[in-house]
This record gives structure tokens, sequence and C-alpha cells, in this order.
């Protein structure tokens, strides 16, 4: 497999990874909620970058995402007939996210809340969520996807 873009998924994955994000959660995240947080930061992740760049580099970097997450599921445990039905579900959300934030820069703050609530069903501190991806956003925007491919970002 090729790693050229194992410093975006582990970048994705060490945001992931920010205990702030499930600080105000009714139950502890689970990997569910984690990969939920995977997905809505590639999400943004793509919006930003599917603009200015090669959609041949985007897709070989969306393809090796899903692979790793395909990975994690497996190492979880999952038979091949779940993990066909999980990556299914995770697929379908993921096009749910993308289609849904693609106006982010248009939506009302309220806008942007409700998104969020509607992906994540048990966060109970949203707007905290929305200032979070608010700025997530603006950081994509002021660096290239090549300094996220060479692991060279600021957060």
């Amino acid at each position: 497999m090729n790693n050229d873009y194992i410093n975006i998924y582990n970048n994705l994955v060490k945001l992931t990874r920010n205990k702030e994000l499930y600080q105000d959660f009714e139950n502890q995240d689970t990997f569910s909620d984690r990969l939920i947080f995977l997905l809505l930061h590639f999400a943004f992740f793509l919006k930003i970058y599917k603009e200015n760049n090669d959609k041949k580099l985007l897709q070989e970097i969306y393809d090796y995402i899903f692979r790793q997450v395909e990975l994690s599921i497996r190492e979880i445990g999952y038979g091949d007939q779940s993990i066909n039905k999980k990556m299914k579900d995770y697929l379908n959300l993921f096009y749910g996210m993308i289609d849904k934030i693609h106006d982010w820069d248009g939506l009302t703050k309220e806008s942007r809340i409700s998104l969020l609530e509607g992906f994540l069903d048990n966060a109970k501190n949203t707007q905290y969520l929305e200032d979070y991806f608010g700025k997530y956003h603006l950081n994509l925007k002021n660096n290239t996807l090549t300094s996220h491919i060479k692991g060279v970002i600021k957060q």
C-alpha cells in the first residue's frame, strides 16, 4: 500500500483524539464517535482542497483514508460481512456530511450548530464544536494541501 498520505491520516486521527471534542458527551466517547469526528474533519479537508487541486490526487487521498478506516474496523474484530455493512453506512454518512458542509461559509451560527447536532447525537456542547470546526475550516484555508501531505501544518 502506498503510504504517501500517512501524514494526512495521522493528522486527522490526532485531531480526532482531541479530548475537548468529547467533553460534554452524554456517554463516554466510542469508536463510532471518534470515527464520526474523523469523517467530519476529512469532509472539511476535501471541501477546502477540492477547488484548486488535482482530482486524481484527492481521489488517492480519499481511497487511502477509507482504506485505513476499513483496516481499523477490521482490527476491532468485525467479520467481512459486518465490515461491508459498516463501511457502506460510514460512506453514506460521509457523503451526507460533504453535502451539508458544502455551504458552511454561508450558514448562520445556528444552522452550523444544527448541522453538527445532526451528526453528533450525544454531544451537548455543540456551540463549542461549531467554534472548533469554524477554526479548523479557517486553518485549512490558510494551509496548502502539500503542507498536509508533507506533515508540516500549524494547528
